[in-house]
């Protein structure tokens, strides 16, 4: 037998003659068996499945093919593979009876000191083919020449089901990582309990402005705000529909669905970025519901640039007389105004200097003594409100909270065509204020005369306008 490891998102035709010559059944172990969507695994499983059955036929090599999920980094990956193959299969793969072909030194080295023989594939021979992972990231690139190199049995596969499309989104994406998230150091556990213990708070405060028939919560975490609206009686014949980039919390989303956590049958979860191009059809949408989602796609995208090509896309998809409504944090008013930070706590003081550091977008400022410093009200805010964050700092030093005011957000909406319902308005958090801003700093002007707090987050509600 002939165990072979790998992600397998694309076959090629150099496979399909080297296993042909190796001959026996070939188990194919297919690994990242359940992530999809991500640039390191763009391709789901069981599409993956049906191009190696149906390169299984074409090529008349009788093939097992196996689901390998994705575990921690382990020096005992090659046993794991094995014992998981004997698990689902009932097959014995031993170093009497199986030769691991594996191309990849560092994979074949653990199956080496299982004292398996390894055929190394493409690196067997000079010059080496290309990898399938070089051919796919061809097809990403738009070059034609992956097609000369792909077996027939993917192109196949790919062309009904569009995955080359596919690929080629996931591959290029500018905003999601390798693993399918924003960023590679959010704790995603600490999150998700954060959206389910929202929940509640955020439906009560958007619930009388939501617009029965297709409902879509973009950015919908686990799925704890849809879980809300399932619960309406108004909304019972309404479409619910999440959209989430993160692997991890689209992940819990089908989860939840899974286990009959919804009793509306109309529940749909899509993973997309929206950014990457539109996710519904033009005025198909009746509510779109965005919480604390703004400030990530200014953050991790183009900033103007990305959330105007955003508000564009929300303004395409919203039906006549439909409506967004948007929570998040925002910039204060006159953000750019200068002001006087003075940190009296010697903690805070040190955390700031940290924050100049390890913050994603640099900002000017000059000191005034060992507790003062002189800056923008914008960047004064963008650290107060972040100091907190210890748990995700290096995932929350990537984000500006303060990008836009919300002089900026109405401008912007009436630019694109929205009408902004006179319940739109910002909010200052004064439990934040109480406790984790006033007893540690203090803000004033150039002057020194002390500055009110300013508002921490916007909440709006945009129509569009029926005659559109």
């Amino acid at each position: 037998m002939i165990l072979f490891p790998g992600r397998h998102h694309l076959l090629t035709r150099f496979q399909a003659e080297h296993l042909t010559k190796l001959g026996g059944t070939v188990v194919w172990a297919v690994t990242s068996a359940n992530h999809e969507n991500t640039k390191r695994n763009p391709v789901p499983y069981h599409r993956r499945e049906a191009a190696i059955e149906r390169f299984s036929v074409q090529t008349g090599l009788r093939s097992v093919v196996v689901p390998i999920f994705d575990t921690a980094p382990t020096d005992r990956f090659a046993s794991v593979t094995v014992k998981s193959i004997a698990v689902a299969t009932g097959l014995d793969l031993t170093p009497d009876n199986t030769v691991v072909a594996c191309s990849t030194p560092a994979v074949a080295a653990l199956y080496r000191e299982l004292g398996f023989e390894i055929d190394e594939v493409e690196a067997a021979y000079d010059p080496a083919p290309e990898r399938p992972w070089d051919v796919l990231l061809r097809l990403a690139a738009g070059d034609p020449a992956w097609r000369e190199l792909t077996h027939p049995a993917t192109i196949d596969v790919y062309e009904r089901y569009r995955l080359d499309e596919t690929v080629r989104t996931v591959v290029n994406d500018p905003v999601v990582g390798d693993e399918g998230g924003l960023t590679a150091t959010r704790d995603y556990r600490t999150y998700a309990e954060a959206f389910a213990d929202a929940a509640q708070r955020k439906w009560a405060l958007v619930s009388e402005h939501v617009r029965p028939g297709r409902i879509v919560d973009i950015g919908c975490g686990a799925g704890a705000v849809l879980e809300m609206a399932d619960r309406e009686p108004a909304l019972r014949e309404s479409d619910l529909i999440g959209v989430e980039v993160a692997r991890h919390l689209f992940d819990e989303c089908v989860h939840k669905k899974s286990q009959g956590v919804f009793r509306n049958e109309n529940v749909y979860f899509y993973r997309r970025n929206v950014l990457g191009g539109a996710v519904f059809e033009p005025r198909s949408i009746d509510t779109t519901l965005t919480f604390a989602l703004t400030h990530e796609i200014w953050s991790y995208g183009s900033q103007a640039a990305s959330i105007r090509a955003f508000v564009q896309a929300i303004y395409d998809h919203t039906a006549p007389g439909g409506v967004w409504i948007n929570s998040d944090v925002c910039g204060p008013d006159n953000k750019d105004a200068t002001v006087r930070l003075r940190l009296f706590d010697p903690e805070t003081r040190a955390l700031f200097d940290r924050f100049v550091v390890d913050y994603k977008f640099p900002f000017t400022h000059t000191t005034d003594g060992d507790d003062t410093v002189i800056l923008r009200l914008a960047d004064a805010m963008d650290f107060l409100t972040r100091k907190d964050y210890q748990d995700n700092w290096l995932s929350e030093t990537q984000e500006q909270f303060c990008g836009l005011e919300f002089a900026d957000w109405k401008q912007l909406l009436t630019d694109v065509g929205f009408e902004i319902d006179p319940a739109s308005r910002t909010i200052r958090n004064d439990w934040i204020v109480d406790n984790r801003l006033a007893p540690v700093s203090a803000l004033a002007g150039l002057d020194g005369e002390p500055l009110d707090w300013p508002v921490t987050h916007v909440f709006f509600v945009a129509r569009r306008p029926l005659n559109t």
